[in-house]
Parts: C-alpha cells; structure tokens; sequence
C-alpha cells in the first residue's frame, strides 16, 4: 500500500498520469529537468506529458529557442527551460569540473590544450553557425588536437561547462551545436542560494514524494546543499513519515492516492525512474537490472501498470511504420490492451502507424 501511494503521487505531479495538454516548454519548465542522452527518448518524455502534443511541436520549440538541450545535472544532458540554463550551469559546473580533473588529465587535456579547442570552436560558431559534433570535431584535429579516444566528447563537454556552447535544432538526423550566448541571449541570473531555492522546489513539486537523499542525487549537489535548498522552500510543500523516511510532495493533491493510475509506455533513460536515488517503491529490485541490461547505464524503455514498472519495450522503424515488441517482466494479463492503446498513442506521438505489436515475455 505504501509503494501505491509514493507510486501514484510521482505519476500524478510528474504528469504523466492525469495530464492534459501543455506545451513542451511549459513541460519542461515543471520538471525543472529532463534527463536526455538519447534524444528520440527524451522528446518522447516530453509528449508523454503532454497528450496530443506531436513530435514535430516539440522540435518547433528547440528551434524557436523556449527549451534547450545541453549537458547541466550531474554530468548528464538535460533538456532544460532556455532561459534558466545560465543559473543551472553555474550552480553545476564548479563542482563537476573539479571532479574530471583526473580523467581530463588522463586524457592529456591539460588547460591551455582546452582554451585552445574553445577558440577553435568559438571561431567555428561565431555569428550565428550550426555545426554537428564530427564537422566540429574535425575542425579542431585541423589545428593538430587529437579528438579520439574520447577527447572529442570531453572537449565538447567542458566548453558546455564554461558556458560557451549547446545543442541547437536538428539537421537532418544530426544534432548540431551553437554558441549559448547567441542562441539565447537572455537567460536569468541568480545567486547560488537562489539556484539551490528553484531547483528544490521544482523537484519536489514535480516529483514528490520524494526525500531529500533523492533530491541530492537527482540534482548532482552535496546532500548538505540539498538540505539548504529544502530549508528555503519547505513551507511551500508537505511532508510526511514513512518508515522513518521524511517524504516532500506538493502542498495540493492532484488525486485520490486509490485512483487507477494507468498504463503508460515510457522511454528509456525517463524521470520517473532516473529522478529518484531510491526507486524501490515503483520497481522491483529483483526485476530492476532488467531496465539495464548488463548494469551499461543504458536504461530501456519501460511499462508502467498501476505505477509499477512491469516490463520494457522496444520500437524499430521501418520505412511505411513502427514495429512494436513488449517485453514484460510477467503476464499482461487485463493490462494487455491497455499497452496496445499506450503504443498507439507513442506511435501518434511520431505520426507513423503501427505495423505490427507482439508480446515476448523476459520470463525464464
């Protein structure tokens, strides 16, 4: 019973249950943060939340500059509200900066070698231009900077980190990166006790019930800092005891905790599931390395029943449709067509008919 109430409260105020349309930055802009180093996952996470919202809606607000993508918590790509990636970088970068050193040193990036490639990819930028990772890439080893061995991606991330660069639209199938101050211009500036402030309260107001261990895991900070954030806006939320753990919600219950919560296909790598350092109350833990096959860190797309993650999923497109296969953990059973609807509403969600669903059960 306990495990339903956590569950069904981070389904009902991340909105994936109980949803009606918003637009993507007004998505994004609730979460805070969405996790998103798969990209045709993350904007999946966005129209999940938003039903009737398509694919293409979601890539006209990358375009017109109301949500970014870059990397910011904990190391990782996020989309993120545009004009908040300032403050998120400066209350993340110092930390994670610190901590690559090693591995940048490993790498023989010393500071002068990246000072160097931030000129080069400055010049290459500058006024406005749009150029994918390997154009970008192939410019600095132009100027005799080796990019393999993962030097490119860590070049890229630290010019990310200072503030230089993020994604900007798509061309093709290809992400391209600009320069951040020309992409957006505008962005708000606040003091680190002001980040700590927005970014607890819109965690917790998105995706309680939720401890403040998950809160410091989630935002990649200090639990220390997480307790600080927590402190500026805790007359703002509710908080209840469970098990001698302190939960933070929202101070307003969008449902009853008994109401069916749904059926629900998410994508892989989703805040459902990543927003949490604790995920015992909508997962097995038995089942759990199942959604990362061989503990990569490539978590798969999964389906939720009643809260509870009961299995994966996986898509292949073809070139007339989709191609559906359900992998549960155990049998469907009545929530069998309930997942052929969510697939049908993922499949509109791309504008592609689905060519075929089949069901191949993950039971030894």
């Amino acid at each position: 019973m306990t495990n339903n109430i956590i569950a069904n409260g981070r389904l009902y105020n991340q909105m994936i249950a109980g949803s009606v349309y918003h637009t993507p930055e007004q998505v994004v802009k609730k979460l805070g943060a969405i996790q998103a180093q798969d990209y045709m996952q993350a904007v999946w996470a966005i129209g999940l939340r938003s039903p009737g919202t398509k694919l293409a809606v979601i890539e006209r607000a990358i375009v017109d500059r109301k949500i970014i993508l870059t990397w910011t918590l904990r190391g990782t790509l996020h989309f993120i509200p545009a004009e908040d990636v300032k403050w998120m970088l400066q209350l993340s970068a110092p930390r994670l900066v610190s901590q690559t050193k090693r591995r940048m040193a490993e790498l023989g990036l010393d500071d002068q070698t990246l000072e160097r490639c931030r000129e080069i990819i400055v010049a290459a930028l500058k006024g406005g231009k749009q150029l994918d990772r390997s154009a970008l890439l192939q410019l600095i080893e132009e100027e005799g900077i080796h990019t393999g061995n993962q030097r490119g991606y860590h070049m890229l991330w630290n010019s990310a980190y200072q503030g230089l660069i993020c994604f900007g639209p798509m061309n093709g199938k290809q992400q391209t990166i600009v320069l951040l101050e020309e992409w957006v211009p505008d962005c708000r500036e606040l003091s680190y006790e002001k980040s700590l402030q927005e970014l607890a309260l819109r965690y917790f107001t998105a995706r309680g019930w939720a401890t403040v261990q998950d809160f410091a895991w989630w935002a990649g900070i200090t639990l220390t800092d997480a307790r600080r954030g927590l402190e500026f806006v805790k007359n703002e939320l509710h908080s209840e005891d469970i098990e001698g753990s302190e939960y933070w919600m929202p101070t307003h219950r969008l449902t009853p905790w008994d109401e069916d919560s749904g059926v629900y296909l998410l994508p892989g790598f989703d805040e459902y599931i990543l927003g949490y350092k604790d995920r015992s109350a909508v997962l097995d833990p038995e089942t759990a390395p199942l959604i990362v096959p061989g503990n990569n860190g490539i978590f798969l797309p999964m389906i939720v029943v009643g809260g509870q993650v009961v299995g994966t999923w996986k898509r292949t497109i073809k070139k007339k449709g989709i191609e559906i296969v359900i992998h549960p953990f155990g049998e469907l059973g009545n929530a069998e067509e309930a997942v052929f609807k969510a697939a049908e509403r993922y499949a509109a969600f791309i504008g592609l008919p689905i060519l075929k669903i089949s069901i191949s059960s993950l039971l030894k």
